[in-house]
């Protein structure tokens, strides 16, 4: 009898093992393939992330590095038990044919990284594949401006500088470390040109900020370029009078939030209409 119910054990505890071990080789709980590729056979998904917004830094042609912000993912896969794996060049060579076919662009690839990137309608993607083990790990970013919870309004705008002499203009956009204005930015220009035709005794200062990366000599001049764009916008292309407006930069001098996150330097990168 005692020989039998340790056999029974020893059953129940391979069994055990055996379910553990292939639990442990299924896709983790709420992952899934990006829609950019296809797994290599017989992988699983042991990592994964996605968020809504995230910034990641790839290398482009002549391996400098971008900082690309947008939909985030992180994907690492691992080989289940039982499966050949290809070695780390086959990997790296069946995602770069992948997105090759689609036509996407092999921006650097050596022993370790494989950076990568699509550009298909109005949507950019960038990829970083690393291979270790094997286990490839995906880093793709989907580029996008960040979701502006907070809309310009000529009449939010009004009733800010009446209350503390000062309104905070989110809504412009440019490319990093450039100071020219993005399409993306019309709706906050119309409305700080409507917030002028209202009140056509309104004269203000147009300040530039910037978030904290990079020198402060360099982010004080960029603050300053950025602030003469939008001037120029106005008076060239919006009829206001020149004389009303006076640019200016202060770099990142005049935070309104730490920048220590992505979100915190997104507040901090902004125009702000002060009263004259």
């Amino acid at each position: 009898m005692k020989k039998v119910f340790r056999v029974l054990l020893s059953v129940l505890f391979l069994s055990l093992l055996t379910t553990a071990a292939s639990f442990a080789q299924s896709d983790i709980a709420g992952s899934k393939d990006h829609p950019l590729f296809s797994r290599l056979p017989g992988f699983y998904i042991a990592v994964y992330e996605a968020s809504d917004f995230n910034s990641h830094t790839f290398w482009n042609e002549k391996r400098d590095p971008v900082k690309v912000d947008g939909r985030y993912y992180q994907i690492q896969y691992e080989p289940k038990a039982g499966t050949t794996p290809p070695s780390t060049l086959q990997i790296h060579r069946n995602y770069e044919n992948a997105i090759r076919q689609i036509g996407g662009i092999v921006l650097y690839s050596d022993d370790e990284y494989s950076y990568m990137k699509l550009v298909k309608g109005d949507k950019e993607i960038w990829v970083e594949l690393t291979a270790y083990g094997p286990k490839p790990n995906l880093v793709i970013i989907e580029k996008q401006a960040m979701k502006q919870d907070v809309l310009a309004n000529a009449d939010a705008f009004a009733k800010d500088i009446r209350s503390t002499g000062h309104a905070a203009v989110y809504g412009i956009y440019f490319d990093t470390g450039k100071s020219v204005l993005k399409p993306e930015s019309e709706t906050a220009l119309k409305e700080i040109a409507r917030l002028l035709q209202d009140d056509p005794g309104l004269q203000v200062h147009v300040v530039g900020h910037t978030d904290n990366v990079g020198g402060l000599e360099a982010n004080m001049k960029l603050s300053l370029d950025r602030a003469n764009a939008v001037v120029r916008d106005l008076t060239a292309k919006r009829g206001i009078v020149a004389s009303r407006l006076k640019a200016g930069g202060v770099g990142p001098l005049a935070p309104v939030a730490a920048n220590d996150s992505d979100a915190g330097k997104a507040k901090n990168r902004r125009v702000e209409l002060v009263k004259q």
